[in-house]
């Protein structure tokens, strides 16, 4: 079905999309729609065809509510070029009795006669793409048990031979069926923790970790004081398992690391200070976020003083946007410096040779 354009170079994309079922975590990285319970599970299979289509619309309507969500971009910041952006609409029934939108009147130039200066224009409020690359669309059923997506480059006696082996599998208890069931207890077994190769200063359960530090634990992140810190009130945000850096970090661990952070700009608010978050990922083996305080007077120069001093030391540091997600601008296991100012401006620096480790802490 999308084989033809995945791998076409010059395909830019298409102006409309519909679909039935909403893509699966269309509501990733976007604000969600309020009091909205799901009544059908996303398709995986649609969020594809939405990530490789590009539709500059996408409207869904099977969850019955009206939804407008954020727009979201189609290329990795610093890694791709430009691209234009996606709106994802949700429309509710017709004539429903809450009186949601169902109807959405709006204006449309087809991108093939848009000058590509203003189609790849990013709006203020885009996100990341909530979608993750799946590679082709194989066969499965959906978990609605209602739809089915094949693999359209698949020989016809190899899908009937997946079909029929099921069934045939399920029905008497035969191999597939046991087979089948064996996959399924795979995925229920829970995810196990990455283990260090030696001993790490960082893990919570190591003997090394020097737990007289130690702020505040959760499940998934604890805060210490920094060791030898640039000021008395300067900390870590680390994960209490073994994380390399942000982009390995699971996501669990992220949500926990940004309510650490809105706890401590709250606190460094309270006694008149700002606060600057920056990770090096380069010649370390355990995820550390640096939180350091600075004057609320400091605020409005920090940003010349990073770029000065990386200047100075012949490193690029580039401002990257406000709702990017570093996941999808780093590949995990690439080093990099990256730092969150007080303004809500990021910037990061792609590690390819050497690096002065003491950078972040140089800059205070």
């Amino acid at each position: 079905m999308i084989a033809p354009v995945k791998n076409d170079t010059g395909f830019k994309g298409i102006d409309i999309l519909i679909t039935l079922q909403w893509p699966k975590d269309v509501e990733k990285y976007g604000s969600s729609a309020p009091g909205h319970e799901p009544k059908f599970p996303g398709s995986g299979c649609i969020a594809e065809v939405a990530r490789v289509l590009r539709p500059r619309y996408h409207f869904a309507a099977l969850e019955g509510i009206f939804y407008e969500r954020q727009p979201y971009r189609n290329h990795q910041v610093l890694l791709d070029a430009a691209r234009h952006t996606t709106r994802f609409i949700g429309l509710a029934n017709v004539a429903n009795k809450v009186k949601h939108k169902y109807l959405y009147a709006f204006n449309i130039v087809p991108m093939s006669k848009m000058d590509p200066s203003e189609l790849v224009k990013q709006p203020e409020d885009v996100t990341e793409c909530p979608y993750v690359a799946t590679g082709v669309l194989t066969s499965k059923q959906e978990e609605t048990g209602q739809q089915f997506f094949y693999d359209m480059n698949a020989k016809q006696e190899e899908r009937g031979r997946k079909r029929g082996g099921d069934r045939e599998g399920r029905g008497r208890g035969g191999e597939h069926g046991r087979d089948f069931r064996n996959r399924d207890d795979e995925e229920k077994k829970p995810r196990r923790n990455p283990q260090p190769a030696g001993p790490c200063w960082f893990c919570l359960g190591s003997p090394e970790v020097e737990k007289h530090l130690v702020v505040s634990v959760a499940d998934q992140v604890y805060v210490a004081l920094a060791k030898g810190g640039l000021v008395p009130d300067h900390v870590l945000i680390i994960p209490v398992y073994h994380h390399q850096s942000l982009v390995a970090c699971p996501d669990e661990g992220i949500e926990q690391i940004d309510k650490y952070k809105a706890c401590l700009r709250k606190m460094y608010k309270s006694q008149g200070k700002s606060v600057v978050f920056f990770e090096r990922n380069f010649r370390t083996q355990h995820l550390q976020i640096q939180a350091v305080p600075i004057p609320q007077d400091s605020v409005v120069d920090i940003k010349d003083t990073f770029m000065a001093c990386a200047e100075s030391e012949s490193i690029e540091l580039a401002e990257i946007p406000k709702h990017s997600d570093l996941k999808q601008i780093v590949p995990e296991g690439a080093p990099y410096f990256y730092v969150e100012l007080p303004t809500g401006e990021k910037c990061l620096h792609r590690i390819s040779k050497q690096f002065p480790l003491q950078f972040g802490r140089c800059v205070f």
